[in-house]
């Protein structure tokens, strides 16, 4: 794994320290809690560090959250587009600014897919990815009707509790008309079947059964990649890590922590003997 630990960086009498990182021309913003192998947190659109507190994980790791360009404390760059490809490129410049040489993923919803990008575009720097909520191909494909129909804008109240927080964080907070529109204007159109099936790293594809994201996405994802693992939160919906995060933060550990051989499953023919078989 990283030698965070090596470069002093850790929690202070159990709060997270932040910091800035100069990283191909953006002053980006990051926090570190707890201590133990390094977990890089991405948030969902418009999220940053500090939004929530992850406790159950950061018991275990040194929890790195990092604000993306245009997001919470990072200041966009005007004449740069948001693009999920250019923040893979920035995690990856601030990973190396912190000299963490491989660490794990937790990428909620819009985090998901750049925490996956990164598992296909440097694998040798990822060990494991838990995802949230994330999609995996294009919208119509991936999210549910209703919610691509519903029409929304920068001032929309569907988007009030996202614009009120960056309000009160952003180093110009009369810029969200600008970073709405860039972040809803990314092109990107979801990965190819071969990407998917291409990632090494153990992935966890978590959605609750009442999220933006089809279920029949998520499950068709999970068997497109081949060391997928699947969890559908129950009365779950899209922003279940912000109102009750302990439906969700154990299972993330749970797979984060369990060891990389375990046993194999049961089947017909072999039926289950303790410790042979589960």
């Amino acid at each position: 794994m990283g030698n965070l630990g090596a470069i002093g960086m850790a929690s202070v009498g159990g709060k997270a320290v932040g910091g800035y990182a100069t990283v191909h021309g953006l002053k980006m913003y990051y926090e570190i809690e707890g201590t133990g192998d390094p977990l890089v947190v991405i948030p969902p659109a418009f999220g940053f560090a500090g939004a929530k507190s992850l406790p159950g994980l950061a018991q275990h790791h040194s929890v790195i959250t990092v604000d993306l360009q245009g997001h919470g404390r990072t200041a966009d760059i005007p004449e740069r587009a948001i693009t999920f490809e250019q923040h893979v490129e920035d995690v990856i410049g601030l990973l190396n600014h912190l000299g963490i040489t491989q660490a794990d993923f937790f990428g909620e919803s819009f985090g998901g897919v750049i925490a996956t990008m990164t598992a296909i575009r440097h694998p040798g720097l990822v060990r494991r990815v838990a995802t949230y909520g994330a999609t995996f191909g294009s919208p119509p494909m991936a999210v549910r009707p209703d919610v691509l129909a519903a029409k929304v804008s920068h001032d929309s109240r569907g988007i009030q509790y996202q614009r009120e927080r960056y309000e009160k964080v952003a180093p110009d907070p009369d810029a969200w008309p600008r970073i709405w529109g860039k972040v809803a204007s990314n092109p990107w159109g979801g990965f190819s079947n071969a990407e998917l099936a291409s990632i090494e790293a153990p992935i966890l594809i978590a959605v609750g059964d009442h999220d933006f994201v089809r279920l029949e996405h998520a499950l068709e994802t999970f068997r497109l990649i081949p060391h997928a693992e699947l969890a559908i939160i129950p009365d779950a919906g899209h922003f279940v890590l912000f109102s009750e995060p302990e439906r969700v933060i154990p299972v993330v550990d749970h797979f984060l922590r369990k060891p990389a051989t375990r046993l194999p499953f049961v089947t017909a023919e072999v039926g289950y003997h303790p410790g042979e078989t589960r």
